[in-house]
C-alpha cells in the first residue's frame, strides 16, 4: 500500500483507531493484534518472515497509523520521507487474493490484495499487486500497481 504524502500537513496526525494487544488483528488472521501484527510493529518478534506476513503487518500499520513501522519496512530506494494518513479514511478489512514467491527461499515476492475502507462515509476498496524484496535479510515493500 503506497499512501505517499501529497499535500502539506496542516494539523496534527489523526488519532489512531483503538486497537489493543487483545483486539482481533486488523489483518484478518485469527489472532489477537499483539500476537499477530503487533509483535512486528513493536519489534519483539523481529521481522515478518514472508512477504505475505509483511503485507498483512503493513496493512495493520495503516489501520493503527504506525508511521515508524511503515517507513522501517519500506525499501530505501522507494521510501517517502513521511506517510500521509488521511483523517477521513478508515481501513475496514483486508483480503489476500494471491501471493507469488516471498518465502524464506526467495529474494523477491508479490502479494495481490484488496483493502476495504470507508472514506467520508463512502465504502470502497483499493486493489494492489505489491512487490517485496529482501533488504539486509528482511522483507521490505518496494512498490505496487493499483488495479481495478
Amino acid at each position: 500500500m503506497s499512501r505517499r504524502k501529497t499535500r502539506p500537513r496542516t494539523s496534527p496526525a489523526p488519532a489512531a483507531p483503538a486497537v489493543t494487544a487483545d483486539s482481533p488483528c486488523p489483518c484478518g488472521l485469527d489472532a489477537a493484534y499483539g500476537a499477530c501484527c503487533g509483535r512486528f510493529h513493536s519489534g519483539t518478534a523481529g521481522t515478518a518472515p514472508t512477504a505475505e506476513l509483511l503485507m498483512r503487518s503493513r496493512y495493520s500499520a495503516f489501520v493503527v497509523r504506525d508511521e515508524a513501522y511503515l517507513l522501517r519496512t519500506w525499501a530505501p530506494e522507494t521510501r517517502p520521507a513521511e506517510v500521509d494518513f488521511d483523517p477521513a479514511l478508515r481501513w475496514t478489512g483486508l483480503e489476500i487474493q494471491g501471493a507469488t514467491d516471498g518465502t524464506a527461499f526467495h529474494q523477491h515476492g508479490s502479494v495481490t490484495f484488496a483493502a476495504r475502507y470507508v472514506h467520508g462515509g463512502e465504502a470502497g476498496a483499493m486493489r494492489e499487486r505489491s512487490r517485496f524484496a529482501r533488504h539486509e535479510g528482511a522483507w521490505v515493500y518496494v512498490d505496487g500497481d493499483v488495479t481495478e
